[in-house]
């Protein structure tokens, strides 16, 4: 269970890793700016005629977003790196899987929605977290707050990596036969978000981390590695009987 997990981990200083750390970053960075700088002048326009009232109403609101963006950088980071999951998929198999025929990746406005609808869930999943731990016992808020953080996360970038390999259908009916395993590795990177400047690399760290587990599930599935799987769903992962991995 442990070892996609260290795998990634063993992979973090990777170029693309970084790259792709980098980028969430930036985009991420550049996000709350620009968010800051909007709340900061609609607050003062809004107040324009009451002098320092205005500029005070602007300046708080600043601050506020400023300190929301903590809350929501690993949501925001995550949406932006599922993004990448290609070049993060590439740098995976390159390394751990050479001979791997490549894969084909969804096409852009598939990859775009998931990682909206992913960045909402790892969202709205914190605002549950954060709901339950003001509801005593405190410890028993934060575990389910914590386990439906990870099932969010894990579902979330475990479908977008196996899309590189079949349809979204075939995807989807993996994913629930590997849930428990899904969910261990999301627990894994919702712990890591926790943890400061381990965070940035989060995201990346559970993408690969999903590359390592989607190659063991095709297996246990009997799937072959030959580009994407085009066979229908029902059919391919009815079969139980283990082929080697091509």
């Amino acid at each position: 269970m442990l070892s996609p997990a260290l795998r990634a981990l063993d992979q973090m200083t990777d170029p693309v890793f970084m790259g792709v750390v980098l980028h969430s970053v930036v985009w991420s960075l550049l996000a709350f700016v620009l968010l800051s700088f909007g709340v900061f002048y609609e607050g003062h326009a809004l107040l324009a005629g009451h002098g320092w009232l205005g500029w005070a109403a602007g300046a708080l609101g600043a601050i506020g977003t400023a300190v929301m963006s903590l809350w929501l950088f690993l949501p925001l980071a995550t949406a932006i790196a599922s993004l990448f999951v290609t070049r993060i998929t590439n740098a995976v198999e390159a390394r751990w899987y050479p001979g791997t025929p490549p894969g084909k990746p969804a096409n852009i406005a598939s990859q775009a929605g998931d990682s909206v609808v992913l960045g909402l869930r790892v969202l709205a999943m914190q605002a549950v977290a954060v709901v339950a731990t003001l509801i005593p016992p405190y410890v028993t808020g934060l575990a389910i707050g914590w386990l439906v953080a990870s099932w969010a996360v894990g579902r979330g970038l475990f479908v977008p990596v196996a899309m590189m390999r079949m349809d979204r259908a075939t995807a989807l009916r993996l994913y629930r036969r590997q849930r428990t395993a899904v969910v261990f590795q999301g627990a894994l990177i919702t712990a890591a978000g926790m943890v400061p400047i381990l965070n940035l690399f989060a995201p990346v760290l559970g993408a690969a981390a999903m590359v390592h587990l989607l190659h063991r599930a095709m297996n246990e599935a009997g799937l072959e590695l030959q580009g994407r799987v085009v066979a229908p769903a029902a059919d391919v992962l009815g079969q139980h009987r283990s082929r080697p991995v091509s």
